[in-house]
């Protein structure tokens, strides 16, 4: 890459996927070594600019060696590549970002690195590994899949940057991509579009980034620390690596390491202690002295390094809870209990409900009998029916911490996708529904921002994340594992802390938490996993074994800093959400053959890799294992790497021989590999043997190698020693909070408003999926602007019931520091407050996950984890709810400076209940204008604590007095009173006081509601700040005025005291009054954005500046949307529903969609026959579209969206001759009708099937280049939004009768941007009226401003359609909202039922109606 005039950066840097536009990274040297191999020295190397002093290289990970026979030529004519075997062919296409990103990008580096830098420029390239030769015809498909379709001349074979280099003018050229240790899910979905298009010879395609910087004129070139700089800038160190030049191998020269053995018996626990610190084992003492006679005295063999490595993943902390059902020493005296059986007495105490508790992936509750759409004949093409099934609701939740700090995006990534395999590895299998998230990082430090309170003097570790980075990060990586996989994250927290307390000591989340937590459901005759039995076959499935991962499961067991910095980043894993939703829909097909699931057990892969989950799932009968046998996307691996990876994306099941085939055909149709590694001995051993050396040495007559584990199960994975643990008690140096009395109330709440645990979270809500699979009732955002405000999060169990599930959170971590007790208390009474929204079956149902995060080993921590979970038990055994589960993670501290900072020790508590109508939650907008009256429920009974609060932390304090729950059974009686209030209707709107007291709580309401309140409080002897900001437990209610004598009746009975504390006004002013003395008038709109400040300037490092400016300017003027309906919605004719013939309709999915049962359900609840069809199906041959009258493109990302949205779906249609003409011919037929939402809407424009071949386009004059598309959004990334959408004339057979209707609808996309290259297309589709639907505003106008407009398409087009109205592509997802308890907010004025039909439903019925 390196010419004349032009300078490099020359070293391999590590790093990670990332959304955020231009956050700077720190810039971290790291140690040069291989872990679990050694690299041959191969010629020529990767060489270095002859422009850099080697003084100040940063040395790294090692490079791609490579082989010095092999040659990349490109030639001048870009029509003609040389693809010869086993090489790297590269393509380029510009630009690598938008024009408006660009000038960002170009922005940020004049301010943060020079100014002398005068213009940037873009491109990409496509690094393509070969195994063999691409014909002409193969390279012009190749071609297509790479370029984008209305820019041909946009991709070459030479990079555009050289040919852009002017002379006399200095640049310097960076080039950044994945390194090249592992395949980057980025390729196997690449690979895979090549492989389903017939081009066979391509193995691996990897992405780089190139950017050229021009330099001023007559200025110095730029100093090499500043290069490092921006490349700090622009790619991330973890996963990434900077190329120095062209790469022509992806080659790795890794010599695999053999099975070595560990001389224990020679020379005893001196060789443990050095394995230990080698491999990075985290054995303590206790485990030293266990194994030394393990081994010594009883096995009396050494063992292997495999064999070490399997029981230090296996038997850690991370993996065996080791400090939970450890015996406990505090203040020399003995515990009675340990805190596992602390923590299960509440589930003894109070079992009620629950299936599942404490003995699987996930815990479960009786559920409803209701019927749910599923397929006739899962595992095959087959329509879709109505069973009628016990369904049971489940939870679980989990962190991943560690992988966070070092690599957020990545850590996240598994992080949730551990989690929802957790989910979907319950019992003999389940249902994966929603999830929830959260987030608790150090100080944010955010240039620009005003946050007083955070000390500029503190450092932090290198070898980690800062706190901005991992929340940015680590909520990108779950948010796009979810989009992808088809998982709605519809609950969350945030939190951030640093601060030094009165004693000295800075405690701070360096080592973050990241939050997972799933909901979902199980048939209740699966939630028993069978035992193994002899002869049943032992199967993984999922993706193939890599590199990566290796030792998470000790590395997150240690306090961040102890191990080695390499060890670290090779504890990093890599996500596949595309492979995460094959695996899961393979699962989902056994379940849904209910009695006949040919799982009996199933277990997911994660901390350990395969160490663990074979083991567990062999227990206790014991199986020989084949190495060999496991499918592997990298060859050069070890034994040790194969075993031992944290690969991702697997499970483990237990089938037996006879379903062998059956689970084959599933797993082909789904394109998801299988591998039988063994068979169920019932020796009671773990027997891994590697049948590939065993082949080698009777090939030489050699003697067979002994296995590399051989061990008895009982022995490393059954009832190993107890460990103990001592801790002391630690008075707190506490101090009373100190505010100076001149301290105004505006600059209290100026400073309050803006702390992350109070502030909008915005910023991570509109890039998360909140409505696919349609069964999500209630999620973050509520009131007509929807505000980042709910509670509680709700699913229904089925499209066509009314039962449900709820979950709630409650984490009050900054009260531990002073009063570990309260807090745990303050956990649960925060958890039931915001639960208590949604109507539940009953208190006594309530179940939750407990999730620990502590430094619990360190001194005084593990005594305040002991107390927390003592007064968590007595409280919630007094309420009648119970712990049925939940993770740990105990080493949450770090090294900084020389000092250990620990984290606020924290504890999350996730309830979770059935609910037997999920319409009557209640949301926290205000609702009734001048009519409504404010009650307050006070938990605390007048005690105004302000210790551990918002308030505090704003003014860098903790303060002495922490609040508590201190009377258990009137939080019980007030739960059950306001959940008859629901029943009967009598709240419209209702919020818990929790972060930022009494007043953010009204506040929060009032901006909801886009209204304000007067508010009359009496002081009663409290401070204003004590009344305002005390995180007392409470709730806030409105009620009707003609409804407030019988609202205070049925609580007065009910022995309840409520307080008015003011009312709702229609007029946006906030007023306060205390004793009758206004003390602060202000607009709502003016605290409002207060509020949305910290949020907008994260928005700035995750979307376009210009729409992040649109959105915050436009929040001043909105108001309620002005929805207009030409119609009344009605449920289809009973008729239609029950006919014995119906019009067969294709819901066609590709690898990767995920909105198919959504869409299956509105075309069923219009009176369709819908079909599950995948393009597998089609492509073999055995479903043909003669059958059907219509079929749907459902949403989702087809290929994880890579080489732009639906190209792969696209180019498998296109570039399959005989799946093309089948297409075609539907297409034509006068007696079809097509429909494409989404990744289906971009296909179909792919596809020239709109505007069609009579407006232009690919069936049409103009060919591709004149096709509309839909093209990545303005913003930059993804957008989810219930958005406005207005409804013209046209001739869209599913729009009829709707037209002049303007109402909401959920958009969830990153590629929405309609594009039309040719502007007589765009005039013939204007005139013609072939764009039905439009992006309006508040007002119902068209608009092109965001976020009305979420893409940014020209004149608001939303949806196209063909001229004879037959076939309609739309971006918007109607199938997500077709049941009015789908929409988040509706106008009252509409008056319908909340509980019937959505106006949508009307879309699927006219294609009912065209069809009869």
């Amino acid at each position: 890459m390196a010419a004349t005039g032009e300078i490099t950066a020359s070293e391999f840097l590590l790093g990670s996927q990332r959304q955020s536009l231009f956050l700077h990274r720190s810039f971290h040297k790291q140690k040069c070594r291989f872990l679990w191999g050694s690299l041959r020295s191969r010629s020529p190397s990767l060489g270095i600019s002859s422009n850099y002093s080697k003084r100040a290289l940063t040395p790294v990970m090692p490079r791609a060696v490579v082989s010095g026979t092999v040659n990349s030529k490109v030639e001048d004519d870009s029509s003609k590549v040389d693809s010869s075997a086993g090489d790297v062919i590269h393509f380029y296409r510009v630009p690598l970002i938008q024009e408006s990103a660009t000038a960002e990008l170009l922005k940020s580096v004049q301010t943060k690195i020079s100014s002398q830098v005068i213009g940037l420029k873009t491109e990409q390239c496509f690094n393509i590994g070969l195994h063999s030769e691409l014909s002409s015809e193969k390279l012009g498909v190749l071609k297509w899949i790479l370029q984008e379709t209305y820019e041909p001349d946009n991709l070459g074979t030479e990079s555009f940057l050289n040919k852009e280099r002017q002379e006399g003018i200095s640049t310097v050229v960076v080039e950044v991509g994945p390194r090249l240790s592992f395949t980057t899910a980025w390729s196997a979905n690449a690979v895979s579009i090549c492989q389903a298009c017939g081009l066979t010879e391509v193995i691996r395609m990897e992405r780089s980034r190139r950017y050229m910087l021009y330099i001023k004129e007559g200025t110095d070139s730029l100093q090499e620390q500043q290069i490092n700089e921006f490349v700090a800038m622009v790619h991330d160190r973890m996963t990434e690596c900077v190329y120095p030049q062209k790469l022509t191998s992806f080659q790795i020269s890794v010599v695999p390491e053999e099975v070595q053995y560990i001389p224990v018996m020679e020379r005893g626990r001196e060789a443990l202690e050095e394995i230990n610190e080698k491999m990075g084992l985290a054995f303590d003492e206790q485990d030293i002295q266990y194994y030394t006679r393990l081994f010594r005295d009883d096995i009396k063999r050494n063992p292997t390094t495999v064999e070490l490595f399997d029981i230090a993943q296996s038997n850690s902390e991370h993996s065996r809870h080791w400090f939970f059902n450890g015996k406990i020493v505090i203040d020399g005296q003995p515990m009675n209990r340990t805190l596992m059986q602390i923590v299960k007495s509440t589930l003894r105490a109070n079992p009620s409900n629950s299936v599942i508790g404490f003995k699987d992936n996930s815990s479960a509750i009786k559920g409803f009998l209701v019927n749910q759409l599923r397929p006739a004949q899962p595992g095959s093409t087959s329509l879709l029916r109505m069973d009628k099934r016990e369904l049971d609701i489940l939870f679980t939740a989990e962190t991943h911490n560690f992988p966070c700090a070092v690599a957020p995006y990545p850590g996240a990534e598994t992080g949730a996708g551990g989690r929802i395999r957790d989910t979907h590895a319950t019992g003999r299998g389940s249902f994966v529904v929603a999830s929830t998230a959260g987030y608790c990082v150090g100080n944010l430090h955010i240039e620009g921002s005003y946050a007083p309170w955070e000390d500029p003097s503190f450092t932090y570790p290198s070898n980690l994340a800062s706190p901005l980075q991992i929340l940015i990060d680590s909520s990108n990586g779950a948010s796009d594992y979810g989009n992808k996989f088809g998982e709605p994250l519809i609950q969350g927290y945030t939190r951030t802390f640093g601060m030094r307390l009165p004693n000295g000591e800075r405690r701070e989340w360096l080592k973050p938490i990241m939050f997972s937590g799933g909901i979902g459901q199980i048939d209740h005759i699966h939630i028993s996993k069978g035992d193994p039995e002899v002869g049943m076959l032992v199967v993984k499935i999922g993706g193939p074994a890599y590199r990566i991962g290796m030792g998470g499961g000790a590395a997150s067991s240690m306090v961040s800093g102890q191990n080695d910095a390499e060890l670290d980043f090779n504890a990093v894993q890599r996500g596949d959400a595309e492979m995460a939703q094959k695996l899961y829909r393979v699962v989902r097909a056994c379940v849904e053959m209910g009695e006949n699931n040919p799982i009996i057990s199933i277990h997911d892969q994660g901390a350990g890799g395969n160490c663990n989950v074979v083991k567990e799932i062999i227990y206790p009968k014991g199986a020989e294992i084949d190495i060999r046998a496991i499918v592997v996307g990298d060859h050069t691996m070890s034994v040790l790497e194969i075993w031992g990876a944290e690969y991702q994306e697997q499970d483990a099941i237990l089938v037996k021989p006879e379903s062998y085939h059956l689970l084959r055909s599933i797993c082909e149709r789904e394109r998801l590999s299988m591998a039988v590694i063994g068979t169920i001995s019932g020796e009671g051993r773990i027997v891994l043997v590697d049948s590939a050396a065993v082949e080698r040495c009777r090939s030489s007559g050699l003697p067979l190698p002994p296995p590399a584990v051989d061990l008895e199960l009982e022995k490393v994975l059954g009832d190993m020693p107890q460990k103990c643990f001592e801790f002391s008690r630690m008075d707190q140096a506490l101090e009373p909070l100190d505010i100076a009395p001149s301290t105004m109330l505006m600059d209290s709440l100026k400073r309050v408003l803006r702390l992350p645990s109070v502030c909008s979270k915005r910023f991570l809500t509109t890039k998360v999926d909140r409505c696919v699979t349609g069964l999500v009732a209630q999620q973050q955002t509520v009131g007509p602007l929807q505000l980042t405000l709910s509670d509680v999060a709700v699913i229904a169990q089925t499209y066509t019931d009314l039962t449900g599930g709820a979950c709630a959170i409650g984490e009050q971590p900054i009260k531990g520091l002073l009063d570990p007790k309260a807090m745990a208390r303050l956990a649960v009474g925060e958890a039931l407050t915001n639960l208590v929204w949604a109507k539940v079956t009953s208190l006594s149902d309530v179940k939750a996950s407990g999730n620990w995060m502590y430094a619990a080993k360190l001194d005084g921590e593990g005594a305040a984890m002991y107390d927390a979970a003592t007064s968590l038990s007595e409280a919630m055994i007094e309420l009648g709810i119970a712990i049925d589960g939940g993770k740990d993670s105990l080493s949450m501290a770090a090294h900084s400076s020389g000092e250990v900072v620990k984290a606020p020790g924290n504890l999350v508590i996730s309830v979770y209940v059935t609910c037997p109508d999920i319409t009557l939650t209640v949301t926290p907008d205000l609702k009734l204008g001048d009519e409504g009256v404010l009650l307050h429920i006070d938990l605390a009974k007048g005690k105004r604590r302000l210790g551990g609060s918002a308030l505090a932390q704003v003014f860098d304090q903790v303060g002495n007095e922490c609040p508590d729950l201190d009377d258990v059974s009137y939080l019980k009686k007030v739960f059950e009173a306001v959940q008859e209030l629901l029943t009967d209707g009598l709240v419209s709107a209702g919020h818990d006081i929790s972060d930022g007291g009494l007043m953010v709580c009204v506040l929060e309401m009032a901006f909801a509601g886009n209204c304000g309140v007067l508010l009359n409080l009496t002081s009663q002897g409290k401070t204003l700040i004590q009344e305002l900001f005390a995180e007392e437990l409470g709730l806030v209610l409105e009620i009707s005025k003609q409804n407030l004598d019988a609202v205070m009746g049925k609580l007065s009975r009910a022995g309840i005291s409520p307080k008015i504390i003011g009312h709702v006004t229609a007029s946006p002013v906030v007023e306060l009054r205390v004793d009758d003395v206004t003390r602060l008038k202000q607009e709502t709109s003016y605290l409002w954005d207060m509020w949305e400040e910290t949020s907008f300037h994260i928005e700035g490092f995750q979307r376009l500046a210009s729409c992040v400016q649109s959105e915050q300017k436009g929040l001043k003027s909105r108001r309620k949307p002005i929805w207009r309906l030409s119609f009344t919605p009605s449920f289809t004719d009973k008729k239609l529903m029950d006919a014995a013939l119906k019009p067969k309709v294709a819901v066609i999915r590709e690898e990767g969609s995920n909105g198919d049962r959504e869409m299956s359900a509105a075309f069923y609840a219009a009176g369709f026959e819908p079909w599950d069809v995948t393009m597998s199906d089609l492509l073999s041959g055995v479903v043909s579209l003669h059958d059907f009258r219509g079929i749907v493109f459902v949403g989702g990302f087809s290929y994880a969206d890579v080489l732009d949205s639906a190209k792969g779906w696209s180019a498998s249609i296109r570039f399959n001759q005989p799946l093309l003409t089948q297409f075609q011919e539907f297409y034509n037929r006068p007696d079809t009708f097509s429909l494409g939402v989404c990744n289906g809407c971009q296909l179909m424009a792919l596809l020239g099937w709109v505007p069609g071949g009579q407006v232009g386009g690919v069936l049409g004059v103009g060919g591709d280049p004149s096709q509309p598309r839909f093209i990545h959004n303005e913003s930059g990334r993804f957008e989810c939004r219930f958005t406005s959408v207005t409804i013209s004339e046209s001739p869209a057979i599913m729009l009829k009768g709707m037209e002049g209707s303007t109402l909401g609808v959920w958009a969830a996309h990153g590629e929405g941007r309609a594009y039309f290259p040719d502007s007589v297309v765009l005039d013939r589709t204007l005139q013609s009226n072939l764009a039905p639907l439009r992006y309006c505003d508040d007002d119902g106008k068209i608009t092109e401003v965001y976020p009305f407009n979420p893409n940014g398409s020209p004149l608001g087009v939303a949806a196209i359609c063909s001229p004879d109205g037959r076939h309609l592509a739309m971006m918007p997802h109607p199938e997500r909202c077709f049941l009015m308890w789908q929409f988040p907010w509706y106008p009252t004025e509409w008056n319908v039922d909340k509980r019937g039909p959505s106006p949508w439903l009307r879309m699927f019925q006219n294609a009912r109606e065209w069809c009869s």
